[in-house]
């Protein structure tokens, strides 16, 4: 059967089901699909904390909603296109964010009334007319698939379980998706049990032949590559991409790489990830709690190595006294945080950005720690070698705030070259750097650098350069153990200076008009909803300026110029306002927050809405 073929510029699905219907694997494979395609694409996984719910129940949902394009996007997309539903809880736990008009794709087959009244549904949506404003397409999946599948030696169960790969075949042939490497991942991760991966290629070629016959689907669309610099690409997430970061950062330095980590949502991810590039000379230890992650790692360091460990907010807090001893030693250390829907347990598998406080003053006394943020999943690789770099030069901790957004996000990435990556070569003390009273030369672990005010670091046992390290004050210089007031005045406004002048770039502002009289500011994972919604409000006629912070501690040497230059500041975040609290107290600017902590990232109509009140009320 010949279909017509409609070509769209930008689609977004959304895939949801019970945890246990393979949503994360299907969106996956038709995100890898797509970016093999040459699609701009932007990815958010939602799933639930729960290792495994009640089947059929709305805490069990899980989604992935993916957005690509022929065009550069920069958010996974306000409300989907398409839902695959496949079941009622995936249904009513999504259709209150689906635009009228949108195309429903229901599992009729799980439709029943036990499962409609798990949910609350007293009449079935297929049939009471509630759906009426939506293009619904009915689909036996499980039943097409069992059939599909009854020629192979698998019970009902086993045969059910590969609906999700019947959905991904319908959905790849109605959206013109490549197949080739599909199959080739099914090969690789069932080549073990060649029954079930035949049966899964069967029922991925089911669904895609489905789709090409069904008059359920009377045209199939294509949405063509987008025009991308010239380079090499592939489609990463921010935890591989943060990974391969600090790889990277290691061999630019020319010293290992150690990870002291405690698993933890939503970053354990990193740690597996590092744990596979032992060729590269990476370490990583599996600890018995977030104490003893960041010790070892702080170890690691004081042996010249660069040691990271990774965390969320619950494990940061755990973490706190040991970044105040790295603050004290005048180590590098970089401490990942991937923020997570807190207090507490709270949400962890949701986002939220409520950790900058956390970061800049969760330790007791005076114990600054520049902080880095990503603004992207692809972006997480250069905020890894950002913070290394900041470490490694300055010899201090550094926060790197990704979050769960960015994480589990995806977008394409452009590899870049060895060549183009920093020089984050290291010079370790290698001789005695004080001369005595009498003439002899001895190793004072605490001269600084006059430029980076970082004090030497010199790996255990080079010979002549035995010190002393704690956390008890030591005296500048020497090193010795100081109880003196003013030497500890001196030390504590050294260790601040030290950070207060930390080498960052400046903050660039897009003002393409000239005009604007409203600034955009945002951090982190607010950067894509931000330039969505930026975009949206520039193509009404509106000016609007926007600038994105990558360090948060310290500033850009030019933000508080460039704040007094607008008459409205607005910052929207995924808090309560903790980085306008900090621009407010710094910069007497009376900037407008906008916050919401609802465990999802902004959309960009919602805040294109806000910049235009705010223009208005200027």
């Amino acid at each position: 059967m010949t279909k017509e073929v409609v070509q769209l510029d930008q689609v977004i699905i959304r895939f949801a089901g019970d945890s246990g219907d393979g949503m994360q694997l299907t969106g996956d494979q038709f995100t890898s699909r797509t970016a093999e395609f040459g699609n701009d694409l932007s990815t958010l996984p939602d799933f639930p904390a729960e290792i495994r719910a009640p089947a059929g129940t709305l805490p069990g949902v899980s989604a992935f909603q993916l957005h690509f394009a022929d065009h550069e996007i920069m958010t996974p997309g306000d409300s989907p296109n398409v839902l695959v539903a496949m079941n009622p809880a995936a249904l009513k736990a999504n259709i209150k964010d689906l635009p009228r008009g949108a195309d429903l794709i229901l599992n009729t087959d799980e439709f029943t009334s036990r499962n409609l009244a798990k949910v609350g549904y007293d009449t079935n949506p297929l049939d009471d007319g509630s759906l009426d404003s939506f293009r619904v397409h009915p689909i036996a999946l499980t039943s097409l698939t069992v059939e599909a599948l009854k020629d192979f030696d698998l019970g009902k169960k086993e045969a059910e379980r590969a609906k999700n790969m019947f959905a991904l075949g319908m959905l790849s042939w109605l959206y013109h998706r490549p197949t080739e490497a599909t199959i080739e991942f099914l090969g690789n991760k069932f080549g073990r049990t060649p029954e079930i991966l035949a049966a899964n290629i069967a029922a991925f070629e089911a669904g895609w032949s489905y789709g090409e016959t069904t008059e359920e689907f009377s045209v199939q669309y294509e949405i063509r590559p987008a025009r991308m610099k010239p380079g090499r690409y592939r489609n990463i997430s921010g935890n591989v991409a943060l990974s391969y970061g600090l790889i990277a950062a290691s061999e630019r330095a020319g010293i290992p790489l150690y990870l002291g980590s405690y698993p933890i949502t939503p970053a354990s991810e990193i740690l597996h990830e590092l744990s596979k590039h032992k060729n590269f000379g990476v370490m990583t230890f599996q600890a018995e709690d977030e104490i003893a992650g960041i010790g070892a790692a702080l170890g690691a360091s004081y042996g010249g190595m660069i040691g990271v460990t990774t965390t969320s907010g619950p494990g940061v807090a755990l973490k706190s006294e040991t970044i105040g001893l790295a603050v004290a030693l005048e180590l590098p250390l970089v401490i990942v945080d991937v923020q997570r829907g807190g207090p507490s347990t709270g949400l962890p598998t949701k986002t939220e950005q409520a950790d900058l406080l956390q970061a800049m003053f969760g330790r007791n006394g005076e114990a600054p720690v520049p902080i880095v943020a990503p603004c992207s999943p692809a972006d997480c690789f250069n905020a890894a070698i950002e913070a290394v770099r900041i470490a490694t030069t300055y010899r201090t901790p550094v926060f790197l705030l990704s979050d769960g957004y960015l994480a589990n996000g995806s977008e394409p990435w452009q590899i870049p070259s060895i060549e183009s990556l920093p020089d984050l070569t290291v010079q370790f003390a290698s001789e005695p750097n004080h001369t005595n009273d009498d003439g002899s030369m001895d190793f004072w672990p605490f001269i600084r650098d006059p430029e980076t005010l970082a004090r030497p670091w010199a790996v255990p046992g080079t010979p002549g350069l035995e010190h002393r390290i704690g956390g008890i004050e030591k005296a500048d210089g020497s090193g010795n153990i100081s109880y003196d007031a003013a030497n500890h005045d001196k030390m504590v406004r050294l260790r601040q200076a030290k950070i207060d002048g930390i080498d960052v770039p400046d903050v660039v502002v897009d003002d393409p008009s000239g005009d604007a009289r409203v600034l955009l500011l945002g951090w982190g994972s607010t950067f894509g909803p931000i330039g969505a919604a930026v975009r949206r409000v520039r193509s009404e006629g509106l000016p609007v300026a926007e600038a994105h912070l990558r360090h948060l501690n310290p500033f850009p040497k030019n933000l508080g110029e460039v704040l007094k230059g607008y008459d409205k500041v607005v910052i929207p975040e995924m808090n309560l306002g903790q980085l306008a609290l900090l621009i407010r107290g710094k910069y007497l600017v009376d900037a407008i927050p906008y916050n919401q902590v609802r465990g999802l990232p902004f959309k960009a109509e919602e805040l294109a809405g806000v910049i235009k009140d705010v223009i208005a009320s200027v």
